[in-house]
């Protein structure tokens, strides 16, 4: 991002779903702002009459390209389709992307599910972040990362902040009643994201240490958000699994799109 050299592409996983448009607006958005190529994927099959199907991904790819134009003029997008499991070709291209973004439902997710089969389980094994496009982002809106003792999100999240040009909430839920916790819990938040904002002293801090028993509840109560960041302990092939309760909540429930970023504060 700022002051970087330009990272690997942005991948959008589109399907035939007004939800895969909204990511590839989104997605279109965010190479502009990071200086790179947007590439347009779509899982093709294997199957009999694959020959149409393909040329049929191919022309919905060209729609999904005029869309990304008239989000982000001027953004570079090059089209992929390859046969097998959108998951798996999601997850293994994403070694060598800078972020994968996806909609909340399509690409074989269930309709009418609180959130897709496919978003959910390429946000656990992805090998770099992934955003799930969901809801409204609010324009110039904060952008809004959850911090936990073992959290590496922030600077993912202070460079979205810092892209921007907004506000950054830091938030942490903690459950205690033991007295003095509330201080502890406001030190330990704003000690997490010093080093961050150093390297940022752009962007405006703000820290919330609420007393609340779900992380997610916590994040999802901050109003007016435009992206909400969260880190995850791992990868793995279990549908939401290394996620846990918050990021499974925040995927199926959250206002904006949210990150899902690997690794822990430093």
């Amino acid at each position: 991002m700022a002051g970087k050299k330009p990272e690997g592409a942005v991948l959008v996983g589109v399907d035939e779903s007004e939800a895969s448009l909204a990511a590839v607006r989104w997605a279109a958005a965010e190479a502009a702002l990071r200086g790179c190529r947007l590439e347009l994927f779509q899982a093709g099959t294997a199957e009999r009459h694959a020959r149409e199907r393909f040329a049929r991904a191919h022309r919905w790819l060209s729609r999904a390209a005029q869309v990304a134009g008239e989000a982000a003029p001027g953004v570079a997008t090059q089209p992929v389709v390859q046969a097998g499991s959108a998951v798996e070709l999601l997850v293994g291209r994403s070694r060598s992307m800078s972020l994968v973004v996806l909609g909340s439902h399509g690409l074989g997710g269930l309709r009418g599910a609180a959130i897709g089969s496919v978003a959910l389980r390429v946000a656990a094994g992805a090998y770099c972040p992934v955003v799930v496009v969901r809801g409204r982002a609010a324009p110039g809106g904060a952008v809004v990362v959850g911090v936990a003792g073992d959290d590496r999100a922030g600077g993912f999240a202070f460079e979205a902040a810092a892209h921007r040009r907004v506000p950054l909430i830091a938030v942490r839920a903690w459950r205690s009643d033991r007295p003095g916790r509330a201080a502890e819990e406001d030190r330990a938040l704003r000690e997490c994201v010093a080093a961050w904002a150093d390297k940022y002293p752009d962007v405006a801090v703000r820290v919330r240490a609420v007393r609340e028993r779900s992380a997610g509840r916590a994040l999802m109560a901050v109003e007016g958000a435009q992206l909400v960041v969260i880190g995850s302990r791992g990868r793995g092939p279990v549908a939401g699994g290394p996620l846990g309760s918050t990021g499974n909540r925040l995927l199926a429930q959250a206002a904006c799109p949210v990150a899902v970023v690997r690794g822990a504060c430093r």
